[in-house]
């Protein structure tokens, strides 16, 4: 990758609206930004429409549970039809990149999980609904990084996906529920684990009084625990990154540094003893964002001289 091949200045409205992956993944060749967009979008259309309807509805009824469940179902079941324009773009993309199947199966087996509760027993059983939620889509964007060219035809990437995928995902997940605390619970989303609530004697009610209200000191128990749980995971992915620099080309492993160190941006504006854990506290500016960029960039290009 050459220096002037390298963006450097995104458009303001980009970074205060796109996703995270999704300006790591421009700094990739347009086929496979173009293969990025058709699986994250493919995704979101499922994500999208468990979270609407459950902001919607304080509480789905049995029957809408039942309906919405068999959407996904019926997503998944037909995945190998090409019945729309979207479709048939995944499954060209799906063919092309060697893609697996997996990532939308577990996408789908956590968004019947997502319908049919508002919370995890344990955070053991979060764990297992990131598997869908997170480090499905992570894992696509770890493959497309780590697929590679060879007389006009991609090849499979040469290490696990999904475990290289998984500490990262799990940490930029943490952080989203961190900072889209308040956010999550004016919408009926809830991403905490009945067992550590109860370790701070708290209860899934309490969190959306605490959201509009006040910040208690059991939840700040309960947010020092998610942060040390995501300093493990920062911690992991770390790792990965740097036993990753070897087995990827250098515009591949800059896109997985700029999510570690957005994504850290965040993680690093978090006081659990203080904080409001609020978007408008924790979200830094597009400015800040561009600046972190240009960071990265400079001590990427660094570390290759």
């Amino acid at each position: 990758m050459q220096v002037n091949d390298i963006p450097r200045n995104f458009d303001i409205n980009l970074l205060s609206k796109n996703p995270i992956l999704d300006i790591a993944a421009r700094f990739w060749d347009d086929e496979r930004y173009h293969a990025f967009k058709v699986c994250y979008q493919s995704m979101r259309v499922l994500d999208d429409l468990v979270d609407n309807n459950k902001t919607a509805a304080m509480i789905l009824s049995k029957l809408e549970q039942q309906q919405l469940a068999s959407v996904v179902e019926t997503w998944l079941k037909n995945s190998e039809v090409a019945d729309s324009p979207l479709k048939k773009s995944l499954l060209d993309t799906q063919l092309k990149f060697h893609i697996p199947k997996n990532p939308w199966k577990n996408l789908c087996k956590s968004m019947i999980y997502d319908i049919h509760h508002n919370g995890f027993d344990s955070f053991k059983v979060f764990l297992e609904y990131c598997e869908g939620a997170a480090v499905a889509p992570a894992s696509i964007f770890m493959h497309l990084c780590g697929v590679v060219k060879e007389n006009g035809e991609y090849t499979v990437p040469k290490f696990d996906i999904v475990e290289m995928a998984r500490p990262l995902a799990r940490f930029c997940y943490l952080v989203h529920i961190i900072r889209d605390f308040k956010k999550d619970q004016n919408e009926n989303l809830n991403y905490f684990a009945d067992d550590l609530l109860k370790e701070n004697n708290l209860t899934r009610p309490m969190l959306k009084t605490i959201a509009n209200e006040s910040i208690t000191d059991d939840f700040r128990n309960l947010m020092q625990i998610y942060h040390n749980r995501a300093e493990e995971y920062r911690s992991e992915s770390r790792t990965m990154l740097d036993n990753l620099k070897n087995q990827l080309a250098p515009r591949y492993v800059l896109s997985l540094e700029i999510i570690y160190s957005l994504y850290l941006q965040i993680f690093e504006r978090i006081n659990v003893q203080t904080g409001a854990f609020s978007e408008d506290e924790l979200q830094p500016s597009p400015e800040e964002i561009q600046n972190r960029i240009n960071q990265t960039i400079s001590l990427f290009e660094a570390a290759q001289r």
